[in-house]
């Protein structure tokens, strides 16, 4: 039996390519070496943190020769944070392999051609983007520490303020943490969610695990901190209003729609990027004001309201209880009435509700899982057209596979860059039954 060679530094590689996942590829001896936070042409010694048959999984321990497209990271946590994987690559590579990557993985898995796979759409902006986040927080000896986990661990890597988060949730971080610091509370707050709307409005839901939330509520609101505040109870589900308004709002489509959601829901975290995508998502379901539109996992109303004010009839369907009063509370609010909401799960709605919809057109925006079993029932009960938004390709592939080999063509598939600095890809696929 061959020694493991975990723990081993390895001589000195150099990086060929990016894979998915975000790690560099090199070779050592015949097999592949996945190395974190490298770039194309670097030269690295690294260490093997997994052994595995075909290949090995490696840690940089030093660049003996970095690329010359390798730039150096806004953050000084860059390659430490677990949020950010490419933050030492400057923008355009970033877009060049998330576009290869996405594209091989289509053809690859799917045998689809290369030409159905379209350029990817950049995002309007690389840095302060996101409208939420989870800072993980801890209470030390040198003071209230917020931050981030190193990846695939849960020790936090400390920061003061991140790139990548809209200035007004970084300002409000740093109101947070001078207000925790150096209280009784600050050993019982395990992680703080912040967000920020379309109009600027903040909020904090800072998880508690102590057992005097009326002093922890005197605490925060005597602070100036221009947010909504909230506690949530580790031990509880609900979340408790101490301060302002609870639901923030996003603006979409034109004339604009304002969408309204509960804090503490689901909403995309790139606003600019999310409208970008509702465009798209518009464009590519060519409505005529008479169709049938299903859509699952609808969350707030996201595609739904908009495609609404273009089609016969809308149904969504969300399994979030929070998210589809929302979409109610949506409709109404903007006198969409050719809509109806449901809160069920997504698997099984083509046939449950085929007495209310024979859709001409479905959509489908699921988590990372995918949809796998919707794509058993379409085997079932086809829709003619299909807009698949995903924002994972390893599940979009398999689920288009499914698809294309039964009766269906993918007529186009787009990557959009919703997450610059990492390597995620949210993407957009069109499909047509062919009967």
């Amino acid at each position: 039996m061959e020694k493991s060679l975990i723990g081993c530094d390895l001589p000195p590689l150099t990086v060929e390519a990016l894979v998915n996942g975000g790690a560099g590829l090199a070779r050592h001896e015949g097999r592949v070496v996945f190395i974190p936070h490298t770039a194309v042409g670097d030269v690295v010694v690294c260490r093997v943190t997994k052994d595995k048959k075909k290949f090995l999984e490696a840690k940089v321990i030093e660049i003996i020769k970095p690329s010359s497209i390798r730039c150096r990271p806004m953050c000084p946590v860059a390659g430490d944070c677990g949020g950010c994987q490419w933050q030492h690559l400057p923008y355009a590579e970033q877009l060049y392999w998330k576009e290869s990557l996405f594209r091989e993985t289509l053809i690859h898995q799917c045998g689809v051609d290369a030409d159905r796979v379209l350029l990817i759409i950049p995002a309007v902006n690389e840095w302060n983007y996101r409208s939420r986040v989870q800072v993980k927080c801890r209470n030390t000896q040198s003071g209230f520490m917020t931050g981030f986990y190193r990846s695939k661990s849960h020790r936090i890597v400390s920061i003061e303020e991140c790139p990548v988060i809209a200035p007004e949730l970084n300002t409000l971080l740093s109101r947070l943490r001078g207000c925790i610091n150096l209280t009784v509370f600050a050993g019982d707050i395990p992680q703080i969610d912040m967000g920020v709307d379309d109009c600027g409005c903040c909020s904090a839901v800072l998880h508690y695990s102590g057992h005097d939330e009326e002093k922890l509520t005197e605490l925060l609101t005597r602070e100036t901190l221009a947010a909504a505040l909230f506690i949530k109870k580790t031990s509880e589900k609900k979340i408790q209003n101490i301060h302002g308004n609870d639901s923030l709002q996003i603006i979409i489509d034109q004339p604009p729609i304002l969408l309204k959601y509960a804090v503490g829901s689901f909403s995309q975290i790139n606003l600019e990027q999310n409208r970008l995508l509702i465009d798209s998502v518009l464009h590519l379901a060519e409505l005529t004001g008479t169709e049938q539109v299903l859509d699952l996992y609808c969350g707030m109303g996201n595609f739904s309201l908009p495609l609404a004010r273009r089609a016969g009839h809308v149904v969504g369907v969300e399994e979030s209880e929070a998210s589809i009063e929302a979409a109610k509370s949506n409709s109404r609010q903007n006198n969409i009435i050719n809509v109806d909401f449901f809160n069920q799960v997504a698997e099984g709605a083509l046939e449950r509700l085929s007495n209310k919809i024979q859709p001409d057109l479905l959509i489908l925006d699921p988590p990372r899982s995918g949809a796998y079993a919707i794509m058993k029932e379409l085997q079932r009960k086809p829709v003619k057209k299909i807009i698949y938004v995903s924002c994972d390709p390893q599940t979009l592939a398999r689920d288009l596979s499914y698809l294309i080999n039964n009766n269906y063509e993918l007529l186009s598939s787009q990557p959009v860059d919703m997450f610059p600095q990492t390597y995620h890809c949210e993407s957009i696929s069109l499909l047509r039954y062919d009967s």
